[in-house]
């Protein structure tokens, strides 16, 4: 068995690299005509039914007036039946012959079977489903004198990051996934899985979130093997989209949103810095597009896929780059982050920073 290893590891590499140079160029010309194909044959889903999850808010809530707009029939579902109300009624203005909302957590299975069960007594079948609720970090980890140093309490890092976060984020996706399983089948549907960039980056002070986004595109590039045919998936992998996260707005676990002007700081200022914010509008009106060309990865925006190049090939000068960037020495300010001062000092912040991100309204329950 080991002169068996020892072989393979002297002849796979080059044997993988010489064959890849021979079938990447024919396969990649196969690929192009597949997508001019599917440009032009592009899935039409009026009358079909959208369950969209996390859908009062951010990509959600523009996911759900992209399909209205393409006469989808829509079953929404969060937290705040408010918001989803008003959600509802802008989709049927904008052409949805048919919108329910249902008031749901998603981290609860029983939620998540709810979902799918009064999607399908209601509309009788099920086409797309999409993952798409999702929550981010509140704190980060630092390493100091060879051991990990919590920013907040135990307790509350188990609460929040056990049980909110991972719950939400990967297993929200997971069991809605499976309650609606047998129905795309009988549909052939499709299911689109709301991701991140961060998942192949190591972005700091988002290591609980990058890792929950990382869970996420390993489980379902499983399960587009598992389910062959029979249902399509299509893994999107956004950068930093405008949304409430951005303006500092957090949904606690009782639902009520609120503003967190330090927290807003640390994500806007510090982590996204001088990196473009995508608009919701034109990130989710691409996710539905190229769902609907059959795409198996959308990367909104579409620069945001040479990160994953760098990160293959020179994850040392990644690591290092984020390290100098947004990284401070032990007991200083997030404040006084390289990103920040650049912000700071080449005047971007009044360009990047309008003023309807730094208001403090909140739209609540």
């Amino acid at each position: 068995m080991d002169l068996t290893n020892q072989f393979l590891n002297l002849v796979a590499p080059p044997f993988s690299f010489f064959t890849l140079m021979l079938f990447l160029p024919p396969f990649q010309f196969f690929k192009f005509s597949l997508s001019i194909l599917s440009f032009l044959f592009s899935e039409n889903v009026a009358g079909k039914v959208v369950v969209i999850t996390g859908a009062s808010t951010g990509i959600g809530e523009h996911l759900a007036d992209e399909y209205a707009r393409r006469g989808a029939c829509l079953a929404l579902a969060a937290r705040r039946e408010n918001r989803l109300r008003e959600v509802a009624s802008l989709a049927s203005e904008l052409g949805s012959p048919d919108v329910i909302i249902i008031r749901a957590d998603v981290a609860k299975a029983d939620d998540c079977r709810r979902i799918i069960d009064e999607t399908m007594n209601h509309f009788r079948q099920l086409d797309h489903l999409v993952n798409n609720a999702g929550t981010v970090f509140r704190c980060k980890m630092i390493l100091v004198e060879a051991r990990m140093q919590l920013e907040i309490e135990d307790d509350k890092f188990i609460s929040f990051f056990g049980l909110s976060l991972q719950d939400i984020n990967f297993w929200g996706s997971v069991y809605a996934t499976r309650y609606a399983t047998p129905h795309l089948r009988n549909s052939k549907g499709r299911v689109i899985v709301i991701s991140s960039s961060t998942s192949w980056m190591p972005m700091p002070r988002m290591s609980f979130y990058n890792a929950s986004k990382a869970a996420m595109t390993a489980f379902f590039e499983t399960m587009r093997i598992e389910f062959g045919s029979d249902i399509k998936i299509t893994l999107v992998s956004p950068g930093f989209i405008e949304s409430e996260l951005t303006q500092g707005k957090f949904l606690q676990k009782e639902g009520k949103l609120e503003f967190d002007q330090v927290m807003r700081d640390l994500s806007f200022l510090v982590q996204v810095s001088v990196v473009p914010i995508a608009r919701t509008e034109s990130c989710a009106k691409a996710i539905v597009n190229r769902a609907c060309q059959g795409e198996r990865y959308v990367t909104e925006l579409a620069w945001l896929r040479v990160t994953h190049w760098r990160k293959l090939f020179c994850p040392e000068v990644i690591e290092w780059i984020f390290r100098m960037l947004y990284l401070t020495r032990p007991g200083d300010s997030h404040t006084e982050a390289v990103s920040k001062k650049i912000l700071d000092y080449t005047g971007a912040k009044n360009i990047l920073d309008p003023e309807t991100l730094q208001s403090t309204e909140l739209k609540t329950d």
